[in-house]
């Protein structure tokens, strides 16, 4: 399973992330992640963006209505996944 590695903006902490799923909307990539490759665990979105060096990062997507429709997209995606947000 391919993971990526997310570097915490505060703490500068870096967390290894499994990437579950991938998908392209309106020009943007964007990942459903977890911390633990099986089982029950926390999941996150992050959104693909270039940086002031044109370097793929991503960022956590935090807004409420964007992780909403994110989420609705993921979860047709993902259909083993009983995702709650």
């Amino acid at each position: 399973m391919e993971k990526v590695i997310f570097t915490d903006p505060d703490t500068k902490e870096e967390i290894e992330f499994y990437v579950l799923e991938e998908t392209q909307i309106n020009g943007k990539k964007f990942l459903f992640v977890t911390e633990e490759e099986d089982g029950d665990s926390d999941a996150y979105i992050l959104k693909e963006i270039a940086d002031e060096n044109d370097d793929v990062v991503y960022e956590m997507v935090e807004d409420d209505n964007e992780l909403a429709a994110l989420g609705k997209v993921f979860a047709e995606l993902i259909d083993d996944a009983d995702i709650e947000y």
